[in-house]
């Protein structure tokens, strides 16, 4: 049993942990869980871990929307051909309106992570401050090119904001984005800021301020990879650059150009997933759970161990996300009743 990576995981013997007498608490061998702290979506590994676990497996460990955009079929003879570099300043046309920006300052990228990643090399700042406990992606891309990281108040030559921060949700209002882009390059990664629109400051990105938008997870199609830059024109256009002729694949435009351009499906989304959260927030909170943040695709708990509810929802082939910190866990939306089902019955009594 191995993980992506090559390293081996190590899996308890049968019975390594189990329900106490009240069916509350789970106690465990302590398996080796921290290949699922670091980022949600670990399903392999999660059934490699837990080989007796129903199948398939409810997985709530990120927050991608459950309810994905009904993206148009693709034919064999456009997946013949190379993508047309014309449908992807469309694309670029067409979430630049979504955004609210200027379409020279928006930049496709296959994928947030990606476009992330390129961000140090291009911008070469040596020092960069981060807000943490947040997405670990972003301390990846500074420390691979050996930059400087510091956090708090000290002063750095680019700094992120995720905003909505994951894990917690916490949303900084535009005005004081604005102030703190003042000095510096100022990066916001706005993954999780389509449920809560008028927060954005995509619209005012350029000069140094630099705004990451996310596609798959609002629309629900992560395996697509498209993310956007939104940033002053010369820097858009060194991303494209960087990313070369054919950024895309067709089924990927395809999908965009008619996700930007269905407001009336959006509009439903969002009433939905609001919804959604509140049926979620109930729902941990009948279980013991105390919701502490989040934002419409995701809810952050605490429980007294977060570890237990890991191990007790892995047992019903349910996979969450459990963090360094043991109080915390997090959960995405489930989509059908019956994930909803699935979940309720999981979660019987009260894990702390």
């Amino acid at each position: 049993m191995t993980r992506s990576n090559g390293a081996r995981l190590q899996r308890p013997p049968d019975a390594a942990w189990r329900d106490d007498s009240d069916s509350r608490h789970v106690v465990a061998a302590a398996p080796d869980l921290s290949i699922f702290r670091r980022h949600g979506g670990r399903v392999a590994a999660a059934a490699a871990l837990f080989p007796d676990a129903p199948r398939p497996w409810l997985d709530l460990s990120t927050g991608i929307n459950p309810h994905s955009y009904p993206a148009p079929r693709i034919g064999r003879a456009e997946l013949a051909r190379l993508p047309d570099p014309e449908d992807v300043a469309a694309l670029e046309r067409a979430a630049a309106a979504a955004f609210g920006a200027d379409p020279a300052k928006v930049a496709a990228t296959p994928g947030t992570e990606a476009a992330l990643r390129q961000l140090p090399r291009l911008l070469g700042a040596r020092s960069v401050r981060l807000r943490e406990p947040s997405y670990g992606g972003h301390r990846d891309a500074w420390t691979t090119i050996g930059a400087r990281i510091v956090t708090g108040d000290t002063a750095a030559e680019a700094q992120v904001v995720v905003n909505p921060n994951n894990p917690d949700g916490r949303l900084i209002a535009p005005q004081d984005l604005m102030t703190a882009a003042q000095h510096g390059w100022m990066i916001v990664d706005e993954a999780f800021i389509d449920a809560t629109p008028q927060a954005s400051i995509a619209a005012q990105a350029g000069g140094r301020l630099i705004v990451l938008r996310s596609f798959g997870k609002f629309y629900g199609l992560p395996a697509l990879r498209l993310g956007f830059v939104v940033a002053a024109p010369d820097l858009a256009m060194r991303v494209r650059d960087a990313f070369g002729e054919w950024p895309l694949t067709t089924p990927t435009l395809k999908a965009g150009l008619a996700a930007y351009a269905d407001q009336a499906w959006t509009g439903r989304m969002r009433r939905r997933l609001a919804s959604n959260a509140r049926r979620l927030d109930k729902l941990l909170a009948a279980a013991g759970l105390e919701i502490i943040g989040g934002t419409d695709l995701f809810r952050l708990a605490r429980a007294g161990n977060a570890d237990a509810v890991f191990l007790r929802l892995a047992r019903a082939g349910i996979l969450c996300r459990p963090f360094d910190d043991p109080h915390l866990v997090r959960f995405g939306l489930p989509g059908t009743a019956g994930d909803w089902a699935r979940l309720e019955d999981a979660l019987p009594g009260d894990p702390r």
